[in-house]
């Protein structure tokens, strides 16, 4: 049972990752550690953590509604794909099992800090190279990459943004602020469905996942207040930092 303390340090961690994804992404590389550090188990820790962030996805898309319209087509086909997939991850979780999800950690968190710190080179990159290869891939293609990157995201979460941006700024030639808008719409259906399946699952600390909720979103609303007062990319340096030092802290236990 959860005390008061344990608590608080779950929600002035929510607030933080609320405000760090708002400012730079990233924000589940806080979230996830501090329920493992207050004693929930590393499963049900990471399917309360895709519960509680559920409303911070939503609130990202629909402030980027505008920028989804003439994308219909598309969001046929990748929500779908972020749908099954979300659910497959979320399956192959809850089938892990506590000891192989542990021993797996250090590593996701590291690929999850690894991926947001070459998060603009890679975009530079893709975009880049995208043009090349624009309308000339079937749909299949982008639904498949798509489904993959929702396992993924459906299994741990952390850095799933970064892959479906480098997915589908390799298949699509669109501006970034139209693809970002379209990546909130998948992350949104893979947590969603996600966060579904696990409701049912029986591992959802529920007042972890309440007090989460509702700091995620105050984080939310105050990291897009202090948009353009801090830097976002040294904001990311720091939780790439946190990040790997998470990660060989949990490689040593």
């Amino acid at each position: 049972m959860a005390n008061g303390i344990d608590l608080l340090l779950v929600g002035l961690a929510a607030v933080a990752g609320g405000m760090v994804n708002a400012l730079a992404g990233g924000g589940t590389l806080i979230t996830f550690p501090m329920l493992t550090a207050v004693g929930i188990p590393a499963v049900a820790a990471n399917v309360t953590n895709t519960v509680a962030l559920c409303p911070g996805y939503l609130g990202a898309t629909l402030a980027q509604m505008d920028d989804l319209r003439g994308q219909k087509k598309r969001l046929w086909l990748v929500v779908p794909a972020g749908v099954v997939g979300g659910i497959i991850g979320g399956v192959l979780l809850l089938n892990t099992g506590e000891r192989m999800f542990r021993a797996l950690v250090p590593f996701l968190i590291l690929l999850a800090s690894i991926l947001l710190m070459v998060q603009d080179r890679l975009r530079a990159w893709v975009f880049s190279h995208s043009g090349a290869v624009a309308g000339a891939v079937p749909d299949v293609w982008m639904v498949l990459a798509v489904g993959a990157a929702a396992i993924y995201g459906g299994y741990f979460g952390a850095g799933l943004s970064v892959i479906v941006l480098a997915v589908l700024g390799l298949i699509l030639e669109d501006s970034l602020t139209r693809l970002n808008a379209l990546k909130q719409a998948i992350a949104l259906s893979v947590n969603l469905a996600a966060a579904i399946f696990f409701v049912f699952s029986g591992q959802v600390v529920w007042r972890m996942a309440l007090v989460m909720a509702v700091g995620a979103l105050a984080g939310g609303v105050l990291g897009g207040r202090l948009a353009g007062r801090i830097q976002p990319l040294l904001l990311r340096r720091i939780v790439v930092t946190i990040g790997i030092l998470v990660s060989v802290i949990y490689w040593v236990r």
